[in-house]
């Protein structure tokens, strides 16, 4: 029944959804119908709120590609590859295959969003080449199902940005005057239920999904084969400061006399400049010379491309989502409000994970997301008397939770794949289900 069940969502997927960024564009048209119905504005007005947003995260999308660069950058070191190739080859069924690719891809989204994803789709497919007879559709699939953790991890954005006091007032609408520290978001005693819950079981659900040996699509592992890479010259005075030990080794040093500096001056307070900033370093100590990580950026870089051309539409969608009409309602608004209006201090937590769930198909972001949510959920939480960083991990989780069938954060993991959208959303609706079982239970008990 399991099986049959998971066959029907990855046919519906093949059939209807399209590319990711189609996707965007069709989400685009939804919202400025929505706005037009559901807050009287003109079509022009929705246009020039669509246009006023298009530009508006610049800034945050430079963030962002960075911890997918710096992250894939890190995750391309030797000391990286050699531990993938281990754990590949402890292996040896199509069923373990899928199991320890879904645990290592969760861990290590938990540790950084865009870690998670190249490690993970780097080891499906090292499992691919080492195991035979396993899907590889549902191999990329596990590995992208571990992102569903990312947002209560510690490069979650929106923990990371209540972990400062900076426009957090603003952000909030005053309903959050002091900064929200980590203990009270990332390492919660709901925020680790609901992670640890999904650690463990996720393995079990994904392993459960492998469809039969007729229907499997698999990879013949020549066709993964890795290129040998080709050692740089060292012969002109440009290739020996590439190269340069001593170069390399300054750069570390003083990089980590920063980062221990922070930790030591801020404890354990973590913001997306800190994580990025520490990633980076940890990957130009790990590939041993400059020459080395600059030519695994270049790598990493590649599958940024669709967050540069996409993110510019889903802020421009945000616009419209947040834009204004003369009474002062925006569509964000309306479907906030309306999860508001029939929560009591129990079930606010949980209305509030729905609500975001459904933002995020059209702010597919979680800073997009605080800034579309956290001016209406925040004041409304405070009112209800839910404590503040229970209402920002909801906000942080709904984000997370639709990512599962929202294509435009699988496209590092795919890009390396080789495998379109329509290959592993079938699967990714299964995680959906039990993920949002799970958080929905995180939320109402604790």
């Amino acid at each position: 029944m399991f099986k049959k069940f998971t066959n029907g969502c990855v046919a519906i997927v093949n059939k209807f959804l399209p590319d990711p960024f189609l996707f965007a564009v069709i989400l685009t048209f939804i919202v400025f119908g929505l706005g037009i119905i559901f807050t009287g504005q003109s079509p022009l007005a929705m246009v020039l709120h669509w246009s006023g947003g298009f530009w508006n995260l610049l800034a945050f999308s430079m963030q962002m590609v960075l911890i997918l660069v710096t992250g894939s950058a890190m995750a391309q070191a030797p000391v990286f590859k050699k531990l993938l190739k281990s754990i590949a080859a402890t292996a040896k069924t199509p069923g373990r295959a899928i199991v320890i690719t879904t645990f290592v891809a969760t861990v290590a989204s938990f540790i950084n969003w865009g870690f998670g994803l190249i490690i993970g789709a780097l080891l499906a497919k090292e499992m691919a080449r080492q195991v035979k007879d396993v899907d590889y559709r549902l191999l990329i699939a596990s590995a992208y199902s571990g992102f569903v953790v990312w947002h209560g991890g510690l490069s979650g954005s929106i923990p990371l940005k209540v972990a400062s006091i900076e426009g957090l007032e603003a952000a909030t609408a005053g309903a959050v005057t002091q900064a929200i520290p980590t203990s009270q978001t990332i390492f919660s005693i709901t925020n680790l239920f609901i992670f640890f819950v999904i650690l463990i079981a996720l393995p079990f659900v994904t392993r459960a999904m492998h469809p039969e040996k007729e229907k499997r699509i698999i990879v013949d592992p020549k066709i993964l084969a890795e290129e040998e890479v080709v050692p740089h010259p060292n012969n002109t005075p440009a290739d020996k400061m590439e190269n340069s030990k001593i170069l390399w080794g300054l750069l570390v040093v003083m990089g980590f006399s920063f980062i221990v500096y922070y930790f030591a001056k801020n404890g354990f307070s973590l913001g997306l400049n800190i994580v990025n900033f520490t990633f980076m370093f940890v990957g130009i100590l790990l590939h041993g010379t400059l020459r080395r990580y600059i030519d695994a950026v270049i790598e990493a870089a590649k599958g940024a491309s669709g967050i540069i051309l996409q993110f510019p539409f889903y802020a421009g969608i945000m616009g419209m989502m947040v834009g204004l009409s003369p009474e002062g309602i925006s569509l964000a608004g309306v479907i906030s409000n309306g999860f508001v209006s029939m929560s009591n201090a129990t079930t606010f937590p949980l209305f509030t994970l729905l609500s975001a769930g459904i933002v995020n198909f059209f702010v597919p972001s979680g800073g997009g997301q605080w800034a579309v949510q956290a001016p209406i959920m925040m004041p409304a939480g405070q009112a209800l008397g839910v404590p503040a960083a229970k209402t920002a991990m909801a906000i942080a989780w709904g984000d997370a939770w639709t990512n599962m069938i929202q294509p435009f954060w699988a496209l590092p993991a795919l890009g390396i794949a080789g495998l379109g959208a329509k290959d592993i959303m079938g699967y990714c609706i299964v995680t959906l289900l039990f993920s949002g079982l799970v958080m929905a239970l995180g939320f109402l008990i604790f």
